[in-house]
């Protein structure tokens, strides 16, 4: 059976943004990218407890720094800084905890986070303190 005239043979893509998994793993890359050319060296990625999760746990020097890495696209809602609330911080906290247990010769600890905001980067430090 032929196709009628009035069948359009232009097969148009829609454009597809990525899920919210690939789009936070694009932004946890970015992140890493810009801490590993800050001087920092990744120690373990998505540290995951029934306590939360941790982005990235990396070493600045002798310190250990948990990374809370937060995207949003704009600021209209208070932008991506404003995301880490009390019950995120109290997550990240849990799941540090859980983290150090597994090591016991701690050393000086901090919790940063790595904010993008549409395309602006800015790394926050001491986010946490307690």
């Amino acid at each position: 059976m032929r196709a009628s005239s009035s069948y359009c043979t232009k097969r148009e893509v829609p454009t597809v943004k990525p899920g919210r998994a690939a789009s936070g793993a694009l932004a946890e890359d970015r992140a890493l990218d810009y801490l590993l050319a800050q001087g920092l060296v990744l120690v373990e990625r998505n540290v995951r407890s029934r306590r939360g999760e941790i982005d990235l746990v990396m070493r600045d020097g002798a310190t250990l720094v948990f990374v809370e890495v937060r995207q949003r696209s704009g600021t209209r809602f208070g932008g991506a800084a404003a995301s880490i609330g009390p019950a995120k911080q109290a997550r990240l906290w849990r799941a540090a905890q859980v983290f150090l247990l597994r090591h016991p010769s701690a050393p000086a600890c901090r919790f940063d986070a790595v904010c993008i905001d549409g395309n602006r980067l800015q790394w926050l430090r001491h986010v946490l303190v307690r």
